[in-house]
């Protein structure tokens, strides 16, 4: 199999490519950048694409003849999409970038992963939020943006997959662990929000469900974390401190007084992964699993 892969030097792409290789497919990777800029430890094809090109994606696309499209490619800095100067910019790569990927997919008769994210939901609740969900009602522009995304990939192609994600952490790029492991280093004390809830995503388990998915041809709407139960972002500090041996301690406060973000964010991020299993897919392993794992993987 033949697959494209976008967002290659970001976590998730970069992760994506090396599972499809080590089941014995051919990975293109692509990004925006002329070379490929993440951890030089995967041995694929690199394009350059920018995706807000509709002509580049196409000729590319038809070049390349892929049998699916992994679409890991995305404007993420949540925060910075509220600024006003930024805005157009997040909506072409998130909305109309991803129209022009699946519209190529359309034309060429290939399937498309799209990677989503809890945010295209208003984060109301405690309920888990089930995969087929129609509730939209995003609390920022990136957010709407990837909501966008969504519509166009299920409006344009019958042979999709729709996955949505949270809370990601992998090898290749900055995350959040990363982030309070260098915070613990610096203070003896943390503030870091309690009220917000879900489950962490670690981008090494997560492609190997993707590269199952291009395997497949399940279509549909999926959630995929890692299982281990919901969590506040405190819990998932306390885990990430007490597994690297850290003795900085953490104290919880609301979203509110914690105070940093211009985006809002959804405090109810608990997906329902149960249509997984319902499609003969595998569950992730359980993210307190995952984080130890990942702390080797990191060498930390």
């Amino acid at each position: 199999m033949r697959v494209f892969v976008t967002g290659v030097c970001g976590q998730l792409g970069h992760d994506v490519v090396n599972e499809l290789i080590a089941r014995g497919h051919e990975a293109v990777g692509s990004d925006i950048t002329e070379k490929y800029t993440g951890i030089n430890d995967i041995n694929a094809e690199y394009i350059q694409l920018d995706i807000t090109d509709s002509e580049a994606v196409k000729a590319i696309l038809t070049r390349v003849k892929p049998d699916a499209v992994v679409h890991c490619a995305a404007w993420t800095a949540v925060d910075a999409a509220e600024d006003e100067e930024n805005k157009e910019k997040v909506y072409d790569i998130n909305a109309e970038g991803t129209k022009n990927i699946a519209e190529a997919c359309k034309e060429l008769d290939c399937k498309m992963i799209y990677i989503s994210t809890d945010y295209v939901f208003n984060g109301e609740g405690t309920k888990p939020w089930e995969a087929d969900c129609k509730d939209y009602a995003p609390l920022c522009v990136y957010g709407d943006s990837k909501l966008k995304g969504e519509q166009s990939v299920s409006e344009i192609l019958d042979k999709y997959f729709i996955v949505r994600i949270a809370w990601v952490f992998g090898k290749n790029g900055n995350n959040f662990v990363k982030t309070m492991l260098n915070v613990g280093k610096k203070y003896d004390t943390v503030r870091v929000v309690n009220d917000q809830t879900g489950t962490p995503t670690y981008t090494a388990d997560l492609a190997k469900l993707l590269a199952d998915m291009c395997e497949s041809d399940r279509y549909g709407y999926y959630h995929a974390t890692n299982e281990g139960g919901y969590i506040s972002w405190y819990d998932f500090t306390k885990e990430i401190y007490r597994q690297a041996g850290y003795k900085t301690r953490v104290v919880p406060v609301t979203t509110e007084q914690y105070g940093l973000s211009k985006a809002k964010r959804p405090k109810n991020s608990r997906l329902d992964k149960s249509k997984l299993t319902e499609n003969g897919f595998k569950l992730l392993p359980t993210w307190q699993d995952a984080l130890t794992r990942y702390l080797k993987e990191i060498e930390y």
